[in-house]
């Protein structure tokens, strides 16, 4: 924790000192009682309670103290806050691999499912567009905050969605960046912070290069986020006769480091949500330092509360 005026904490030794005081006067206290000989006398004019009950009030009143010296310290913590403005284009490859049963219940629909709890995860004010891709690549939804369309749009996630057959990282990439920079009037001069959460599970086969789309990713500061999905034992059924799509993640590995994004491997269902997870919190969230000054006021507030709740029921009156 950074504080913004250190120098105040110094007030502290302020109340180290009233608690040296307390205890001291407790300490007097305790000796002129003793010299009290006539101790019946005693217990009719100062009759005995538990001997805490009489320090709860003034502990309390000490720390709301110190936690109103902290807070005029003015106290900044990193904290997890949502982006502006923010834009994340979801690419899903719906090619015939894609129907590989090595996960459960296929490749395609574990894909689906995961997409939909992504999503559902980011905050409600994102921008969030989906793209289809196989051979070629198309916007399902433009980016926009109806979560409705976008919920319609994965239901349209299917085999041959696009018409081509084969599997198009560099279209998907490109296509996807097409749909930020076409996000409102702004968006093509000044684009909004974007990322393209991109899911595969083979090489490039057709289309556009993916690194030259990764180069147009950094031109305009898009991390793209890539999942390669499902296993070595994949395969599909054409006619009975079963055909091997064993998953390849080396072209996904090398467009997420050159664009500054994260690459993950998944063969389940369990871990392709635990990923979308990952993503989802860096994706959603930037870290900033803020002032956290509130946090102490408003503890020492409830001390303060504490410290009268208690001094009014066991002595009747205020600290």
């Amino acid at each position: 924790m950074i504080w913004l005026s250190p120098t105040r904490l110094w007030l502290l030794l302020g109340v180290l000192g009233l608690a040296a005081g307390y205890a001291l006067l407790q300490r007097r206290r305790s000796r002129y009682t003793v010299r009290f000989t006539n101790l019946r006398l005693l217990d009719r004019v100062a009759p005995q309670r538990p001997a805490w009950r009489r320090h709860v009030p003034a502990g309390l009143f000490l720390a709301m103290l110190a936690l109103l010296v902290v807070g005029f310290a003015r106290p900044t913590a990193e904290v997890r806050v949502p982006r502006e403005r923010a834009t994340v284009m979801v690419a899903v490859d719906v090619s015939t691999s894609m129907l590989a049963g090595d996960v459960e219940p296929d490749r395609l629909t574990a894909a689906k499912e995961a997409a939909r709890r992504f999503v559902d995860g980011l905050p409600d004010e994102f921008n969030v567009g989906l793209v289809a891709f196989a051979g070629s690549a198309a916007v399902l939804v433009p980016p926009d905050t109806d979560r409705e369309a976008l919920d319609e749009g994965i239901d349209r996630l299917v085999e041959g969605a696009t018409g081509v057959q084969g599997t198009a990282i560099g279209e998907a990439i490109n296509t996807s960046l097409g749909a930020v920079k076409a996000l409102d009037g702004e968006a093509a001069k000044d684009p909004p912070p974007a990322r393209i959460v991109l899911l595969s599970d083979g090489a490039n086969t057709s289309g556009m290069d993916p690194m030259e789309a990764a180069t147009d990713a950094v031109a305009m500061d898009v991390p793209v986020h890539t999942i390669a999905f499902g296993t070595a034992s994949g395969y599909v059924d054409r006619g009975g006769r079963p055909i091997q799509v064993p998953v390849d993640g080396q072209t996904l590995d090398e467009v997420a480091r050159e664009t500054g994004g994260q690459f993950h491997e998944a063969d389940s269902a369990k871990e392709l949500r635990a990923v979308y997870d990952d993503i989802g919190s860096s994706v959603g969230y930037r870290t900033k330092r803020q002032d956290v000054s509130a946090r102490f006021i408003g503890l020492s507030l409830v001390f303060a509360l504490g410290a009268a709740a208690g001094s009014m029921r066991w002595f009747s009156r205020l600290p």
